[in-house]
């Protein structure tokens, strides 16, 4: 059962406080059971509250995060098309962090203090995002294979059992195939242009297709909240199983590419019908989530200035709030 891991209700309770938690609980694992949604009015468990919590705002941190190593490339863009084009997907990423910090917050934790949460290093956002973007190829790379690895992720979110988190979920997807097939078409006019071009975009190819295979988490034995969140409906498939769709998806699209993909040992088990993959350097990944990664420091630094350099518009927005509020309250 859904509830099988949550403690009892708390005797210090009184007898009327213990009936309403009570129901609450029946009525909630009769909605996981159902395959239904809970909304934010809704009774939950607490756990499920936190892990949701957890989950939504480390989503959106990584949106806006991840906004860095393309912004960082919409000026030396190799034309003004690309450029043009670089900027909306920037622009894609500031909105997805904003449908899913406006998911949180209906968990009951205001944006201030999940954004201050972030500054202060309490929270997390995806380790994809502590690599440098070194060379144009890069955007194709992290358009194919980040986005795409995000695609695999995010689609069976729609689903989840979270009603403001499913919904926020398929405008993300929709606007991520996009972001996928714009690194796709990057990749494919450079791999079919000069030696020099090509060899570019194998390059950027091999830098970020482990750390790609590394963002569905680490692997299922060493996941302590996978099988939770399974269980409550919040995630559909465990980190391997989506890891594995993921590379049977690159192995198809690396060769219209006319590109490979860094790993010999990848192939098709035909016992389990799954795709395989050689061994991830999880040391790496355990290090890059505790800051040692090559861009931590300066994406963390980025994101306080630029926080303190929006100061003044929400000290501005808050002014021009209350004073609407007066006028209402005075009419």
């Amino acid at each position: 059962m859904a509830s099988q891991n949550l403690q009892s209700v708390p005797a210090e309770l009184s007898p009327e406080e213990q009936e309403r938690e009570r129901a609450g609980q029946a009525y909630f694992d009769r909605i996981i059971a159902e395959d239904s949604r809970i909304e934010p009015r809704d009774w939950m468990p607490e756990a499920y509250r936190r892990t949701l919590l957890r989950q939504v705002s480390q989503h959106a941190h990584s949106e806006i995060i991840g906004m860095q190593p393309e912004a960082n490339w919409i000026t030396r863009a190799p034309s003004l098309k690309r450029k043009a084009i670089l900027m909306a997907k920037v622009q894609d990423e500031a909105g997805h962090g904003l449908y899913l910090y406006s998911a949180a917050e209906t968990l009951g934790q205001s944006r201030d203090k999940m954004m201050q949460d972030l500054i202060d290093g309490k929270a997390r956002y995806s380790s994809i995002f502590n690599y440098p973007a070194v060379s144009w190829a890069d955007m194709g790379a992290i358009g194919w294979l980040v986005d795409g690895a995000a695609i695999c992720n995010q689609v069976p979110l729609c689903r989840a059992s979270y009603g403001p988190y499913g919904r926020a979920m398929v405008r993300i997807c929709k606007e991520e195939s996009f972001h996928q097939r714009q690194g796709f078409e990057i990749l494919l006019e450079l791999s079919n242009g000069t030696p020099a071009q090509k060899q570019m975009a194998q390059d950027a190819v091999n830098r970020w297709y482990a750390p790609a295979l590394m963002m569905f988490g680490p692997p299922d034995d060493d996941s302590p909240n996978s099988k939770q969140s399974m269980a409550w409906n919040i995630k559909r498939f465990s980190n391997d199983e989506l890891r594995s769709r993921f590379v049977g998806m690159m192995v198809e699209q690396v060769r219209v590419l006319g590109l490979t993909l860094p790993d010999p040992e990848i192939r098709f088990n035909e016992e389990t019908k799954k795709w395989e993959h050689g061994p991830l350097d999880w040391n790496e990944f355990k290090d890059v989530l505790a800051g040692k990664g090559p861009c931590n420091a300066q994406r963390m630094e980025r994101r306080r200035q630029a926080h303190e350099d929006g100061a003044w518009v929400r000290e501005a927005a808050a002014a021009y709030a209350a004073k609407q509020a007066e006028k209402e309250h005075a009419a």
